[in-house]
């Protein structure tokens, strides 16, 4: 997901119980979608796109919180 930033994944993870929280649903998010595209499990098309949208969601957030981190870091 941030491999370029994973110094910094891994530190939040450490460090914030919210980024962790964020990253665990992404990571279900993830799961989830990639299971209704191999077609393992039924999910209608509507709610496919809602959850790929979440999944955006949270990954523009925790990419804030990275840039909040690099910023402190620098």
């Amino acid at each position: 997901m941030f491999e370029f930033d994973q110094d910094a994944v891994d530190a939040l993870l450490v460090d914030s119980a919210q980024f962790r929280r964020l990253y665990d649903k992404y990571a279900l998010l993830k799961s989830r979608i990639n299971d209704g595209n191999r077609r393992e499990v039924t999910i209608d098309p509507l709610d496919l796109e809602g959850l790929k949208k979440s999944k955006l969601q949270l990954k523009d957030r925790m990419a804030g919180m990275i840039r909040e981190y690099r910023d402190v870091q620098a």
